[in-house]
């Protein structure tokens, strides 16, 4: 969020930012409410000032025997007072009104962000492994086929529970989602320093609107109750879309101590978004669902250190990939396509080459994004209240927030299944994982289960 003294006194920086992310909002009509607001705040004061004033005079007149300029007296201040209650009311209309307009304003891009419309105007800034990358089998077999003829990704039985967008992932399928999330929790314990949280998974509006999700993203998340759960309305609980959203707002409107700086928090946990299998042949298998498991990784610090913090973490998201010998490219964003909180922004894909996609390689597959790290700078510290104090005596500042999915756990495992395949169909199993997995070195499948499974006429 943008503080209104900003956004008066920065108005043309504030309209670059609406231009360079897309974002279509009446600035004029902000600034002119602001004005309003504050003309009224100061007629307000005024009036308040003359009632004083009256008030102090009303009881020196009484004491001299003045009655009649007292009664005249009194009602002067009836009349300010029902001029103060109109400007007050007024003022709380447009407070309402700007505190509401607000939240629409992106974050501004910083400055050295490459400014672009859309995905194709990004810039790669590394990559990784690909030149090097292990021999495959010809052709290899795309996840969502290799998954149902090994057993261990189920998708029909998915949308029979729960409606597309959903799977279940059954034996060593499951057991390579639960080693994917241990391996990563570990990792960043032991190696990066990161505290677990695990966090509750149903957020309130509060918390939503303190990261940026809302109202923005309103019509992407999931609500618990609704039109049809009348006794649930009053919750106000949403599903998670991301760790980012309770493990920020675990310190919304707080004031954080200097020594308590910087804090390093990690959280597993599944999330939910609407918004998934929007995108044509993606529609396919597990790049996007609508619950998926994730590692987030989430960032407090002092405003002079976020854009060293936002190098380290895609170091520390990034790690993960290397350990897991699999090819990645390291993204900057442009204007067009950061999204609406960040100030500055990079994607960490990972390469899958069971699917030939027209944004891929060139030589077959395709990239899939598996982390976003982003410096939010003061920004979601502002909507959730989120403060330090530098020194005792000192006034609190806003921190700054950072954080980096490390990383989304389905898209490693498509990665995993189509870039480890072998041509018998059996997949090897990263070493780093084989220890979360009972020492499995090969996913070899199981046998289907039920009727279903048998072939036509048996």
């Amino acid at each position: 969020m943008l503080s209104r003294q900003f956004v008066r006194e920065n108005p043309e920086e504030v309209r670059r930012a609406l231009e360079t992310k897309g974002v279509d909002v009446d600035l004029d009509r902000i600034l002119d409410v602001d004005a309003e607001w504050r003309e009224l705040k100061a007629t307000g004061d005024d009036l308040r000032r003359q009632r004083n004033e009256v008030s102090s005079e009303i009881g020196e007149l009484k004491r001299e025997g003045e009655e009649a300029a007292a009664e005249a007296a009194i009602e002067r201040s009836s009349e300010l007072k029902a001029e103060l209650e109109t400007v007050e009311s007024r003022a709380e209309e447009l407070e309402a009104e700007l505190e509401a307009a607000l939240l629409e304003l992106p974050n501004p891009p910083h400055p050295d962000a490459p400014v672009g419309e859309d995905e194709s105007d990004n810039v790669e800034v590394e990559r990784w492994g690909f030149d090097d990358r292990r021999a495959l089998p010809e052709p290899v077999v795309p996840h969502y086929d290799l998954g149902e003829a090994l057993g261990i990704l189920d998708f029909d039985r998915g949308a029979k529970v729960s409606g597309g967008g959903f799977y279940f992932a059954t034996g060593e399928g499951a057991r390579l989602e639960h080693a994917l999330i241990q391996f990563m929790l570990e990792h960043h314990r032991e190696e990066h320093g990161y505290t677990d949280v695990f966090p509750p998974i149903p957020v309130n509006s509060a918390s939503m609107r303190g990261t940026g999700q809302f109202p923005k993203f309103v019509d992407d998340a999931y609500r618990l109750g609704g039109d049809n759960d009348e006794a649930y309305d009053d919750d106000d609980l949403w599903l998670l879309p991301t760790a980012e959203v309770p493990v920020t707002n675990m310190y919304r409107d707080e004031i954080l101590l200097d020594g308590d700086l910087p804090i390093k928090h990690q959280a597993y946990t599944p999330n939910f978004r609407r918004e998934a299998g929007e995108h044509g042949t993606e529609t396919r298998g597990i790049v996007r669902v609508h619950q998926f498991n994730k590692v987030e990784m989430v960032n407090f610090v002092r405003p002079e250190e976020s854009y060293d913090r936002l190098e380290g973490l895609v170091d520390e998201a990034t790690a993960v990939l290397e350990k897991l010998g699999l090819p990645y490219r390291i993204l900057e964003m442009c204007t067009g396509d950061m999204g609406f909180t960040q100030a500055k922004k990079y994607d960490i894909e990972v390469w899958a080459p069971g699917d030939d996609m027209d944004d891929g390689p060139g030589v077959g597959g395709r990239w899939l994004e598996v982390s976003s790290v982003s410096n939010f700078e003061a920004f979601q510290a502002r909507r959730a209240g989120i403060r330090y104090r530098p020194e005792q005596h000192e006034s609190a500042e806003y921190v700054h927030t950072l954080n980096g999915s490390g990383v989304a756990v389905p898209r490693v495992v498509v990665a995993i299944l189509e870039y480890y395949q072998n041509a018998d169909g059996t997949v090897d199993v990263p070493e780093p994982l084989r220890p979360y997995m009972g020492g499995i070195e090969r996913i070899e499948g199981h046998d289907p289960v039920g009727e279903s499974a048998l072939g036509a006429g048996e």
